[in-house]
């Protein structure tokens, strides 16, 4: 990953931090934009889009039939959650053609929401590592790479770490359900150090 693209997430995803509410915890999602190469996928840049989680029918519908019953009523909550819209999805396919770019996936931030969120959910601890909901999401998109961003604040300072994952395997008889994701190694290119 290039660090220019992560420096843009980060960018995006500490301003959203911020505004995390115990009521509102707002997510921060982009697309993956780089090149599938032999052994490796470059990702080059990020790209942005609206959250349509509670305007597109398919996405209402989509969580309160299977998300809310599966993975509990904590995603009642508009806020929790991420439905890229569609004409941003198109958007951001078209701009990867154009650059001769594919899409390779998604990236999203996990909050430190044990410290963040309401009292009941104070035991919750997020990491880099994939929730039963990112298991979900992984095997539904099919992406090849799916990055989680932990991101947190100590003492005024914002602390990340990094997890990279690939869908979880489709087994034919019992689908991908309950499947852990396995995981891909990231490395960060860091621009600075490769001009000396």
């Amino acid at each position: 990953m290039d660090d220019q693209a992560l420096a843009d997430f980060l960018a995006v995803a500490a301003a959203e931090y911020q505004l995390i509410t115990p009521e509102a915890p707002l997510p921060c999602f982009a697309l993956l934009l780089g090149n599938a190469e032999a052994t490796t996928y470059h990702v080059r840049r990020v790209a942005f889009g609206r959250n349509a989680r509670t305007s597109d029918p398919a996405a209402r519908r989509e969580f309160r039939e299977t998300i809310v019953p599966k993975f509990g009523p904590a995603y009642e909550n508009e806020h929790r959650g991420w439905w890229m819209d569609s004409s941003d999805l198109l958007s951001a396919s078209r701009e990867a053609e154009a650059l001769g770019m594919d899409l390779l996936g998604s990236i999203h931030m996990h909050p430190d929401w044990h410290r963040l969120g309401p009292p009941s959910e104070r035991g919750q601890m997020l990491s880099e590592r994939p929730t039963p909901m990112d298991r979900h999401l992984f095997g539904r998109t099919g992406w090849p790479l799916n990055i989680i961003c932990y991101l947190e604040r100590r003492d005024g300072e914002f602390y990340h770490a990094l997890g990279a994952w690939a869908p979880p395997p489709q087994h034919p008889a019992e689908g991908s359900e309950g499947a852990e994701c396995p995981e891909v190694d990231l490395r960060i290119r860091t621009s600075s150090l490769m001009k000396v």
